[in-house]
């Protein structure tokens, strides 16, 4: 068997942490190749080191002086160096980069090196091969992720090798400068070695044991998902859950790799798994309860509005002129809505609802602010009767109105609207009867 392990910042904070983390890969000598993070916060009172290389080259960027920030970065790793009782010296390192911070290289190559130094010292540590990212994972001019030539070059060059550390967040241009993914990157590179390698398994170690039913700021200790299919994490991740970068899962997800989710600090836990499919029926009838504020509603109305050809896509040509994309647009014989980002829309409200009029000539338009959208998410709910039912009485206890609900033809979700004021209580009552109830 073949793991790729990915350890997140919180995972390899100090030496402490490095230490836990080498006990886990001991453990199962499936784990080969490995990918760090930069090392993450410590405590409530720290800064991770990806902010202090963000703040040292924003300083350089402006021929001021750094030294000061920069010291802290080489006190963190020279604190972990220490820790661990290592050899290595990163002095060599420290220099070049404190050189190219003066001569500009760029904030991407500021922000890499937070990962960069951090395999260094885990492949020291683990007497494991480091190769750097730079030279496996390749973004086109356009600094798109060029997926041929990374998942060619990185396959030909880990074939031969027994067990790596491969830093992630990071990769390069054709011309060898320094190109950082968005955030969550190091999931992401954890998915392309993943894939590169043909691994059986993608573990992703962070501070949490799996991704749970609810938030965890709204439910007090909320169930843990044992397992979820890539298409529920889409919907959830969509809406909000964040745990796993959603563009870590398409690399392994075209393989069929299953992920996954581990806590570093509780390894006895079995975490999360994200699977490609799954017979396995979920402990619950929904899978996960996630949502986001800040949404308004655009309501048109219009007699025979159905019987009128083009009229739905003259009104979204209105919010495409206006370079606004819609996130739902529930609607019935008379009536269409279209559920929007508040703050992206209400800028531009006049200039749409002006245009709506002279595209459509509606009866009236009516627009609804402050509104929440909260999906519920669950492969269990196609062969369950009455989950929408129980779902608007759980609601109607909770006092909660419901201002919207639409339902997509996988019965994999339904997102529901509400007041941003409801949001938190309508989160509770759902995941009560699912959950606490089981209903």
């Amino acid at each position: 068997m073949k793991k790729v392990v990915k350890f997140g910042g919180s995972s390899l904070s100090g030496a402490d942490q490095f230490i836990k983390v080498k006990e886990i890969i001991d453990l199962d000598k499936a784990r080969r190749y490995v990918v760090p993070s930069a090392p993450g916060k410590r405590d409530g009172k720290d800064t991770k080191v990806t902010d202090l290389l963000y703040e040292a080259y924003a300083l350089a960027s402006r021929d001021k002086d750094f030294s000061r920030v920069f010291k802290k970065i080489e006190d963190r790793y020279n604190s972990i160096i220490e820790g661990l009782g290592l050899e290595i010296s990163l002095a060599d390192e420290f220099r070049t980069i404190k050189k190219n911070f003066k001569q500009k290289t760029g904030e991407d190559y500021a922000a890499s090196r937070g990962e960069y130094l951090n395999g260094l010292l885990l492949a020291d540590y683990l007497k494991y091969t480091f190769v750097d990212a730079a030279e496996v994972v390749f973004f086109d001019d356009d600094g798109n992720f060029d997926s041929a030539k990374t998942y060619k070059v990185m396959h030909e060059r880990l074939e031969d090798v027994e067990r790596a550390v491969i830093p992630g967040f990071y990769g390069s241009y054709s011309d060898g400068r320094i190109k950082t993914f968005s955030r969550g990157g190091s999931d992401i590179t954890g998915s392309i070695v993943a894939r590169s390698v043909k691994a059986d398994v993608y573990e992703n170690w962070t501070d949490v044991s799996g991704f749970f039913v609810a938030d965890p700021r709204i439910i007090t200790d909320p169930e843990t998902i044992e397992m979820i299919t890539y298409t529920e994490l889409r919907e959830l991740a969509y809406m909000g859950a964040s745990v796993l970068h959603e563009d870590a899962i398409f690399p392994v997800r075209r393989e069929g790799i299953p992920i996954n989710i581990r806590n570093t600090n509780k390894p006895e836990d079995k975490g999360s798994w994200i699977v490609q499919s799954t017979g396995q029926k979920s402990k619950f009838i929904i899978t996960g309860i996630t949502g986001k504020k800040g949404f308004c509603s655009v309501n048109i109305e219009k007699d025979k509005m159905n019987s009128e050809v083009g009229f739905g896509r003259r009104v979204l040509q209105a919010f495409e002129d206006n370079d606004i994309s819609f996130e739902h647009m529930p609607s019935g014989i008379d009536t269409m809505t279209i559920i929007v980002h508040q703050d992206e829309f209400m800028e531009k409200e006049q200039s749409v609802v002006s245009e709506i009029n002279r595209l459509t000539h509606p009866d009236s338009i009516d627009i609804e602010s402050d509104l929440a959208l909260i999906a519920v998410v669950g492969r269990g709910m196609k062969s369950s009767k009455g989950t929408s039912g129980r779902i608007f009485s759980a609601l109607a206890h909770a006092n909660v109105n419901v201002k919207m609900i639409d339902q997509g033809s996988s019965e994999l979700n339904i997102i529901i609207g509400v007041k941003n004021e409801d949001f938190e209580n309508a989160i509770r009552a759902i995941y009560n009867i699912f959950v606490l109830a089981r209903l």
